[in-house]
């Protein structure tokens, strides 16, 4: 539920709170995420099939319901009911929130994560707390290749956080890289879109669009991220057509001193680093010690790879029946 509503809050913002009046469709997507390090090697064994091949998941819209499945569990939204059902598939079971009740916690954690960031500013500043800036670049390669079925053209938009009056090798910081392929528009995922922005113009009223600023700064949990989000806004409304297939990659780099300290305490691995970007984010607590992750790119001995997540749309329809968005006969409430 928490995931649906990021993902619905971040889309008004990207769409520039743009509405349509919805029609039926389904879409089908696969999503994996990869762990490196010994992080990568421990979800691979405890994760089951999801982690090795990745969750395949099925979007269904009719009229005011939305349906979204995959081989464990289901969500279905209600516009007209004003309820959100969570499915367990293996239990045959649901469970039922109201908008009122989803409301009221979402003001809940709203209210408490302004307190933690009130108590983080607070605590004493550290002697030479280090300020971030953000940059952010879209390049369109020219490159063309067809999947799925769809003529695509690559994009790649790249966030880079370091330090303030440095360069990213000097400072060091973190790297977001993501990998777009993009086909022409496909209408029926806009109407997936404009569904999700119904959702949150319901569920929130006139103050959706400041709920949804909110929503993004208490993610965040500090100041610095603003600019990164407005940008993000801005540059993404640029980018005209429909994601087949996005690879989005995390990475640390390390400044020199950085990798001397890791090259004299190895144990210590990127938890140097995470300490140090934490400050971005208000955070004041001691690195912990944790085992290196992930393996420096080739030429760049500094730079070591977080995680990696592939998303590949890979059916899209624009006819959906009742039967799609309704709650599977025999099961029953908790």
């Amino acid at each position: 539920m928490r995931r649906s509503l990021i993902v619905g809050l971040t889309l008004c913002l990207v769409l520039g709170l743009a509405a349509g009046l919805g029609a039926d469709m389904k879409s089908k997507q696969k999503t994996q995420v990869k762990f490196e390090g010994m992080l990568g090697k421990m979800v691979g064994m405890f994760g089951g099939k999801a982690a090795k091949e990745g969750v395949i998941s099925t979007v269904a819209i009719a009229g005011d319901r939305m349906m979204t499945v995959n081989d464990q569990s289901g969500e279905l939204i209600d516009l007209a009911a004003e309820k959100v059902y969570t499915i367990d598939f293996k239990g045959k079971s649901y469970k039922v929130k109201t908008f009122a009740e989803l409301r009221k916690e979402w003001e809940d954690a709203q209210a408490e994560m302004k307190k933690q960031a009130a108590e983080a500013k607070q605590e004493p500043e550290e002697k030479g707390e280090v300020e971030f800036e953000i940059d952010f670049n879209v390049d369109k390669t020219g490159a063309r290749k067809t999947i799925n079925g769809y003529d695509c053209q690559q994009v790649v938009m790249t966030i880079t956080v370091r330090q303030k009056g440095k360069k990213l090798e000097e400072s060091g910081g973190m790297v977001m890289t993501s990998d777009m392929w993009m086909a022409p528009a496909i209408p029926a995922m806009r109407e997936q879109a404009d569904f999700m922005v119904r959702y949150m113009k319901q569920l929130y009223g006139a103050d959706m669009e400041a709920t949804a600023r909110g929503l993004m700064q208490a993610i965040a949990m500090y100041p610095q991220m603003k600019p990164a989000m407005e940008r993000m806004k801005k540059e993404s409304g640029k980018l005209d057509g429909t994601a087949i297939l996005t690879t989005v990659k995390m990475e640390t780099v390390m400044s020199p001193e950085q990798a001397k300290e890791q090259q004299e305490k190895p144990k210590m691995g990127i938890g140097g680093i995470a300490g140090g970007l934490g400050g971005m984010f208000g955070r004041k607590k001691k690195a912990e010690e944790a085992p290196a992750s992930g393996q420096p790119a080739a030429g760049s001995p500094n730079r070591a790879t977080l995680l990696t997540s592939t998303t590949e749309l890979l059916e899209v329809q624009t006819s959906a029946g009742a039967a799609d968005v309704e709650i599977p006969a025999g099961f029953k409430q908790k």
